[in-house]
């Protein structure tokens, strides 16, 4: 009898053809995911790849298929879950449905989601950003690792990393070639300098700060940075904490965002919500119970009050 009740659930996302039937065999195939525990493998889509019944035999998964939108309800999965009684679930996710619904979805008593991973082709993920980007950005943001496989030299990487970074900074990203061997991002230059102790960061270099802090913030931290913000203000914040930061357009006019940073000030309750100021304040990377998880702090050094923008978007 298990001890631990806990049926993990891991989501595979991403466009079709673009490498999730692989990724799964292989993960499947490793030692440390092929203990012997019953597998449940849902298949939202048919692609070019299959599984064979010699390999789901081999790595005891019992396969079955979801072929409508419409089919993703609670009662569904629970039929699965009384018919199959597995010890884990995979479902390989159809990329053109809504994820946000089978994220959102109650599944089973013990169900759990422990990870969200989207797989995609590097060489034609730029053709989704083109024609699709609304289904793409939704897709990186509601994600916990992003895996841009069978990239090659004409491959955008930074431009993906951006492209990431502006709406799910704390994913991870990975980048394969088309042997699946891990590659390196070029570091892209930055439009700022940040060898002294303080930054200036304009409205029109936002976007690349918001980036960048994210994945290097050893850049940052204890420095003075300056930016013109948005304070945001509410009554459950501690007496010392505001909430400031912009609105972005990361895609489209659809996708308007606000990016918050949580910033520590003795006088935070004097200073007008929705209003706007340069701030200027010293960068810590720690936990916040803001963010639920460490991340940028800033302990302010001076407010002013500034004029609202003429344009209010911080743009990637």
């Amino acid at each position: 009898m298990r001890k631990d009740p806990t049926v993990p659930v891991y989501l595979i996302t991403g466009f079709l053809d673009g490498g999730k039937t692989n990724f799964l065999k292989f993960t499947m195939g490793e030692d440390y995911f092929n203990d012997g525990s019953k597998t449940l493998l849902i298949l939202c889509e048919e692609g070019e790849e299959e599984y064979p019944e010699d390999f789901l035999k081999k790595t005891n998964t019992v396969l079955t298929r979801i072929g409508d939108q419409a089919d993703l309800k609670p009662y569904t999965f629970e039929k699965l879950a009384k018919k199959y009684r597995p010890e884990r679930v995979l479902i390989e996710y159809n990329g053109m449905w809504d994820v946000t619904k089978i994220i959102g979805m109650q599944f089973p008593r013990y169900w759990t989601v422990y990870q969200v991973i989207t797989v995609l082709e590097g060489p034609s993920f730029r053709l989704y950003l083109n024609n699709l980007k609304m289904a793409a950005m939704t897709l990186l943001t509601s994600t916990d690792m992003v895996i841009f496989n069978r990239c090659d030299k004409d491959t955008d990487l930074v431009l993906y990393q951006r492209t990431v970074r502006s709406v799910n900074r704390r994913c991870e990203l990975v980048f394969e070639d088309a042997a699946g061997k891990e590659m390196e991002c070029p570091e892209p230059d930055l439009p700022y300098s940040i060898e002294g102790k303080r930054i200036g960061i304009s409205d029109e270099n936002f976007g690349t700060f918001y980036i960048d802090l994210s994945a290097h913030p050893e850049r940052y931290v204890d420095k003075e940075i300056t930016l013109t913000l948005q304070i945001i203000q509410d009554p459950s914040f501690p007496e010392n904490v505001f909430v400031a930061g912009r609105r972005a357009m990361t895609c489209c006019a659809e996708d308007i965002r606000f990016l918050p940073y949580i910033f520590i000030y003795e006088k935070a309750r004097t200073l007008a919500a929705q209003s706007f100021a340069e701030v200027t304040a010293v960068c810590k990377w720690e936990y916040h119970e803001g963010y639920k998880e460490e991340g940028p702090v800033f302990y302010v050094k001076e407010v002013v009050p500034v004029p609202k923008p003429a344009d209010e978007l911080i743009y990637f």
